[in-house]
Order: C-alpha cells, then sequence, then structure tokens
C-alpha cells in the first residue's frame, strides 16, 4: 500500500475510533487504507483512499462493500492514482437514511458531487461494479462536469432502467408466438412482471419484505451462497428450461441449506467475516431499497440524453449470467468513446474472482486516457 499522509492517517485513526466494532475488521485480507469520514449530501460517508494522481472512484455493488474493491486499491495507488473507495448509501459504515426514495439515483449521484466536493476534486474517472456500475454509468448523464471518464465492470450501459428486459435474459422466456420487445416509453418493472415469475430476485424485493427477512436470517450463509465462483457457465445456463432462468435467487434461502454448494467460495474466512459482520449491523433492506427505485429512477430519466460524452471502458465476464457479455454489444450506439474487454471465465464478482485481470485492464486504459 503507498504511503499516506499524516493528516489522512489522523483522519482514519478518528474514524476508526468512531467505529470501533467494525473497522478493525477491514484490515483482514489486503490491507485497506484507514477509514475516514466525510459529510456529503446530507449523510455521513465512510471513504477509504490512497495514492496521488488523477482520481479514480470505486464504486461497489450489492450486496458489497468498499472492501469488495481491497485488491485494486494498492496497485492503482502504485500506478500513479488517487483511489477513493466509498462504502455507499446505506451500506457499510456510511449511514442509512429510513426512507425508500432516499436512495434513487438523485440521492445515490448527488452523494457522489457531494463526494467531490469535500476532497476538493472538480472532476474524476467513476469505475463501477453491479450496482456500482448503473450508477457510475449515470453520473455523466446526470453531473457531466464532474465526471473525467468511466469504467463499467459488468454493468453495461442499458438506456432507461432496461436493463432486466435486455433480449438476452429474457430469450426464450415468452412464447414463441408472443415475442416480447422492450419499450423504453413504459415502466420497465410493469414490462418484468408480464415475463418473470414473482420469485425473480428485483419483483421479489418490490413485493414487501420476503427477500429483506430470508437474507438476514442467516448472514453468514447469506455469503457462503451468493459469493461464489464456477456455479455455472453462461452457456450451460443458457440450455436450463425456461422455469429455470427466471433469476429467483434468494427464494432458496427459505429452504435448508443444502450439504454441499456449488463451485468454490470466492472470500476466506477473515474475508468472510468482513461481510457478516457488516451485514449483520446493518441489515440487507438500505442496498435492497436501491432497487426499489426502479420505477422512480426510469421517471428520472425520460427526458435526459442518453449519450455518455467522456472515454469508457467496459470490462464484462464470460460467466455472469445477469450481466452477460452479450448485453455489451451496441453500446458504442450511446458511447462514442468506448473500448471494451471480455474476461474468460469469470463470473459476477469480477474484481473479487480474478483481480490481476481487473486491475491490470483498468490500470492499461487509465494510463493510457489518464496518464498518473
Amino acid at each position: 500500500m503507498t504511503s499516506l499522509t499524516r493528516r489522512s492517517f489522523v483522519s482514519g485513526l478518528a474514524g476508526a475510533l468512531m467505529a470501533p466494532a467494525l473497522a478493525p475488521l477491514y484490515a483482514a485480507g489486503p490491507a485497506m487504507p484507514p477509514v475516514r469520514f466525510i459529510e456529503s449530501n446530507g449523510i455521513r460517508m465512510a471513504v477509504y483512499e490512497a495514492g496521488r494522481g488523477p482520481a479514480v472512484i470505486l464504486l461497489h455493488g450489492w450486496p458489497e462493500l468498499a472492501f469488495s474493491w481491497r485488491h485494486q486499491i494498492a496497485p492503482l495507488a502504485a500506478a500513479g492514482y488517487r483511489v477513493i473507495v466509498p462504502d455507499q448509501r446505506g451500506f457499510g459504515l456510511t449511514d442509512a437514511p429510513p426512507k425508500v426514495e432516499d436512495y434513487d439515483l438523485a440521492h445515490l449521484t448527488g452523494d457522489l458531487v457531494g463526494l467531490l466536493d469535500a476532497l476538493g476534486l472538480e472532476k474524476a474517472v467513476f469505475c463501477g461494479h453491479d450496482w456500482g456500475g448503473l450508477v457510475a454509468w449515470q453520473m455523466p448523464l446526470f453531473h457531466p462536469s464532474r465526471v473525467a471518464g468511466v469504467i463499467g465492470l459488468n454493468t453495461p450501459f442499458i438506456p432507461h432502467e432496461m436493463l432486466w428486459l435486455h433480449p438476452d435474459l429474457i430469450h426464450g422466456l415468452t412464447p414463441p408466438d408472443k415475442p416480447f420487445a422492450a419499450n423504453e416509453a413504459a415502466d420497465p418493472l410493469a414490462q418484468m412482471r408480464q415475463i418473470y415469475s414473482p420469485d425473480m430476485y428485483v419483483i421479489m424485493f418490490h413485493d414487501g419484505d420476503r427477500a429483506d427477512k430470508a437474507m438476514a436470517r442467516d448472514v453468514e450463509r447469506t455469503f457462503r451462497t451468493i459469493m461464489r465462483k464456477g456455479v455455472i457457465t453462461r452457456a450451460q445456463y443458457m440450455k436450463l428450461p425456461p422455469a429455470a432462468r427466471h433469476m429467483a435467487f434468494f427464494s432458496q434461502l427459505e429452504a435448508p441449506e443444502p450439504p454441499k454448494l456449488p463451485g468454490e467460495a470466492i472470500l476466506d474466512a477473515d474475508e468472510l467475516v468482513v461481510f457478516v459482520e457488516s451485514y449483520r449491523r446493518t441489515g440487507f433492506t438500505p442496498g435492497i431499497n436501491w432497487y426499489r427505485n426502479l420505477s422512480r429512477n426510469w421517471k428520472a430519466g425520460l427526458k435526459v440524453d442518453q449519450t455518455v460524452k467522456v472515454p469508457a471502458l467496459m470490462i464484462g465476464a464470460e460467466d455472469d449470467v445477469v450481466l452477460t457479455p452479450a448485453m455489451m454489444d451496441g453500446m458504442e450506439a450511446h458511447i462514442p468513446d468506448l473500448e471494451k474487454h471480455v474476461i474468460p471465465g469469470c463470473g459476477h464478482w469480477s474484481q473479487q474472482e480474478k483481480p490481476e485481470e481487473v486491475t491490470a485492464l483498468m490500470t492499461d486504459w487509465l494510463r493510457r486516457r489518464f496518464p498518473g
């Protein structure tokens, strides 16, 4: 890890003292920088920072933490970048407001503008994985003057919240005589209900707190179950019958745990503790509330130009069955300056599953487009 200034060390030490139960756990596995707290957009945000140079902000997904980027922080800092990694709204040590509407894209992108202001930065490269990718792609649409570039990890840019209605995901889920085409002028959630079962994870999140309770019942089991690699390839997944491709990921947590889980665990014992202790404290509801703003986000973006006018890098994963490489096709129509790569044999949790490959692609692009 690159050396930090005395000021950042003191700030991190103060933050650790303010959250003694959890912050020491962030030292598990590859080292995290000291935590510091900043005020942004009406919340207190936990931030981990290292290095000097052009600013790169790493945005985690769900259900993740800033800790999910632990493998990338030191190498990017060593390559000449100021690496800034927040626990986003509702996650980790950052505040979790009580209302569902507190988690719409206006708030999530506003938090990042506030982060830039608090750190005295005009703009940054935003890199996001999973939900962090959705937010990263929205930053140049809603706050173009604050964005230097975007890196999408797994998450492609799909205009108007139509991600879960992409043809690659819904292929074969409707009868051959009833083909379905997404309508950007119609509520995506209403359209999803026409295609998927009620146990499809995004729909499940909108229909009460069943998923929240199922995940919180045994937090360690939840992370043992979901953060795995080598579970199924994309090719194998597409050969499953349609009834098995409705992405009913969390209803399985309501059944007894099988004696053997498929694939391999991504987290070692110490890393697992970090996630488990964090989510035992916060629960899963704040993060799930990000999904519960799907219709609100769609409405907010209807009159917004869907052109990303900054340099962008898209890194896909061959075996992500939800954010598939095929969904990267056609992104050039909305992102004129775009470079794309796919990591072979990689599933959804890319920066933790294939850290060296992800870091190498990020570093190479950053050095060419934003020299440190």
